[in-house]
């Protein structure tokens, strides 16, 4: 297993994590097989979507504070429930095809670290699947 370091700087953000991937498979020579993608928190997950207009992460948040506000009537005491349903909705993991030492992402396609209750020092655990 592999373990990735990320820092967060906002509350709520969707960090691009593809080339740090791409590189991590790239350094390992994993050729083919699979790249199970984990993120240890409960208030950070992954999700794959568009990595080519910066504008569709931007939504993405904005939709997520809408739709999960962060209302006083949650009873978690820290204050971050949330940050916990919103890490529920876009959930902990991803799965990656490797081939010929690539990932097979679609061509607009790339892989987010989601957080959701940050600033803070995040990592994400990457297991590599031979096929």
């Amino acid at each position: 297993m592999e373990q990735i370091s990320i820092n967060t700087k906002r509350r709520e953000e969707l960090l691009a994590v593809t080339g740090l991937l791409r590189e991590l498979v790239r350094k390992q020579g994993w050729q083919k097989g699979a790249l199970l993608v984990y993120s240890p928190h409960t208030t950070a997950g992954l999700t794959i979507n568009e990595n080519a207009d910066p504008d569709v992460a931007t939504d993405m948040r904005w939709f997520m504070d809408r739709l999960v506000p962060n209302m006083a009537e949650f009873r978690h005491a820290e204050g971050n429930s949330d940050a916990h349903i919103k890490t529920t909705l876009c959930g902990p993991h991803v799965l990656l095809i490797i081939e010929n030492g690539e990932l097979m992402l679609g061509t607009w396609q790339g892989v987010y670290f989601c957080e959701w209750d940050g600033p803070r020092n995040r990592k994400i655990w990457v297991q590599f699947l031979p096929g």
